[in-house]
């Protein structure tokens, strides 16, 4: 029988623990984990870059709702696994991350890669810990990958000093935990009463469901509440597709830059229910709503509550349990068809805006342009991913916003983005976590040509780790976003910085053994999905866009940070 270490402690709790996947790059400060893990039911997913693996494990805690895993040397590949964790902070993606450290006997005797990394990740974390005693790692999994999913998900920390590692553990010290996260908060019944009464006294309501929505798998309870009360509603971030886009009283996402009837819903509403959203810079900080509005906010956690804007109504409740009961209290009182019949008219209007600002912009999405229109490029893409289970990712800046103002998202969890850090380089590895886990689904990443460098080779992982995901470039020969954000701040680009030229990415691809094509004109760019998808390969298509489209996102960027008197 083996003789239990730390090690073998770290990877039993993983192992007991059910976990499927490990995203990691090996190093010496974890190998002693890693050789518990060789043969375990747990697999090892290795990357070519320490971010590429925590942005796979977020991706899967986005994507399954329970903690991503990922697994990091000490030093460096702590710093390498950072901009994951910013990312995962500011989305509430669950995730644990597990890094060796240099041993307890060498801290300050200038040991390789020795660093004080706890004190520097601890801000940005739910949790910090560090486990001094090899029979204690068991208690303290279990406690970051309950911190992790309880309450608002968010990444967790946890550090593993190599020494303690390799040290021989007491069996009868030991005690192992698995204990069961927390279910949903209690129901605030007095608050769901509370929004019939305000629904009642309103006359254009809107609900918007966020991230809250999707990680209390509470599509089902707002459709069936949308459909009771008649009120439009919006999505946002990993909310959306928890109601799909397409039914008739879903006006897609809430970002009033996407064409459709979001501008007006947000402006014109005179009762906005947030249902586990946040009232950040995507809603202008809570002044893309009329001053006269009454707002309703739902949240697990009570400090969201009140963030830049006052609050009418504040309810601290799991989206689904507070929903049920809401659809509860409408079937009870059998007042859904009074209130469907109140808010026709303003389901009407957002209808008429919905196909007029879509007119609008049909001309691009249908734009012949050469070089292309981004938009143009993400519109064929969306044309062409139709099934409800395809999978969306889009990264970068400009490449970002054409998509979010284009998708069509018919099912959550389904789409994915860097969310509100705007982190660039989450493309492929979001691409290659969500084939991973969804390998009969079709999977598409677009992606400008500034932010696939970041972590290019992840391309080689795709191929060696057989996960044939389309990769589709915006090639605007630079930081397209930067470009036309000095050009409207300053007058100028500044060249250093914002051109990259030419770059052959589909030769790249086809070099490390995938599928490489290049697109210069509008017509050819469904034929290029239609071969790379068919080839059952990882492929890149790379399509030359125009370099002097200007996006929203772009206009956005020159006025950040602008100082009003």
């Amino acid at each position: 029988m083996d003789q239990a270490t730390g090690g073998k402690l770290a990877a039993e709790a993983l192992i007991d623990r059910g976990v499927e996947y490990v995203f990691t790059i090996s190093g010496g400060h974890i190998t002693p984990i890693y050789q518990h893990l060789e043969t375990s039911p747990v697999q090892l997913f290795d990357t070519r870059h320490e971010q590429s693996a925590v942005f796979m494990a977020e991706a899967y805690g986005r994507m399954k709702r329970t903690p991503g895993i990922a697994m990091v040397t000490a030093g460096p590949g702590f710093t390498n696994a950072l901009s994951g964790i910013a990312n995962a902070r500011l989305a509430h993606s669950p995730l644990v991350l597990i890094s060796g450290s240099v041993g307890l006997e060498s801290v300050e005797k200038l040991d390789l890669q020795d660093m004080r990394q706890a004190p520097v990740i601890e801000p940005m974390v739910k949790k910090a810990f560090v486990c001094h005693n090899p029979e204690r790692i068991p208690e303290f999994f279990d406690l970051a990958y309950r911190h992790a999913i309880s309450g608002r998900p968010g990444p967790v920390y946890l550090e593993l000093p190599v020494d303690v590692l390799n040290a021989p553990a007491n069996p009868v010290k030991v005690r192992k935990l698995s204990t069961s996260c927390c279910g949903s908060c209690p129901v605030d019944l007095d608050g769901a009463r509370r929004i019939l009464e305000m629904i009642q006294q309103a006359q254009k309501p809107l609900v918007i469901g966020g991230s809250g929505a999707w990680y209390s798998d509470a599509g089902e309870e707002l459709v069936r509440f949308v459909e009771n009360t008649g009120i439009p509603a919006l999505t946002s971030s990993l909310g959306r597709g928890t109601i799909p886009d397409t039914h008739p009283l879903c006006f897609e996402s809430s970002l009033a830059i996407r064409p459709g009837a979001a501008l007006l819903a947000n402006t014109g509403a005179d009762l906005v229910i947030f249902l586990g959203s946040r009232m950040n810079l995507f809603y202008i900080f809570g002044d893309v709503f009329s001053p006269e509005a009454k707002l309703v906010q739902v949240d697990i956690e009570p400090e969201e509550i009140g963030r830049n804007r006052c609050i009418d109504l504040a309810i601290m409740s799991d989206i689904k349990a507070l929903l049920k009961e809401c659809n509860r209290l409408i079937e009870a009182q059998g007042s859904a068809e009074n209130m469907r019949a109140a808010f026709s008219n303003w389901v009407a209007a957002l209808r008429k805006a919905d196909r007029e600002a879509k007119e609008q912009t049909s001309p691009l999405w249908r734009s012949e342009a050469i070089p292309i229109h981004a938009i143009r490029v993400a519109h064929e893409i969306n044309s062409f991913l139709n099934r409800d289970d395809d999978i969306v990712v889009a990264d970068g800046g400009d490449a970002q916003v054409w998509m979010g103002m284009t998708r069509t998202i018919r099912r959550p969890g389904h789409y994915l983005d860097s969310n509100l850090y705007g982190c660039l380089g989450v493309g492929l590895p979001y691409a290659n976590a969500a084939k991973l886990i969804h390998p009969g689904k079709r999977v598409c990443l677009f992606s400008g040509d500034g932010s696939i460098g970041f972590n290019f080779m992840e391309f080689e992982t795709a191929l060696r780790k057989d996960i044939p995901i389309v990769v589709v470039i915006s090639n605007d020969l630079g930081w397209g976003m930067i470009r036309h954000s000095q050009q409207l701040k300053i007058g100028h680009s500044i060249k250093t910085g914002t051109e990259i030229g030419y770059v052959p990415y589909h030769k790249l691809v086809a070099a490390l053994g995938g599928v490489g094509l290049e697109v210069r004109t509008p017509g050819d760019i469904r034929p290029a999905l239609e071969e790379a998808f068919s080839s059952g390969k990882t492929a890149c298509i790379n399509v030359l866009t125009d370099p002097d489209t200007i996006s929203p996102g772009s206009i956005a960027l020159a006025n950040l940070g602008s100082y009003k008197a």
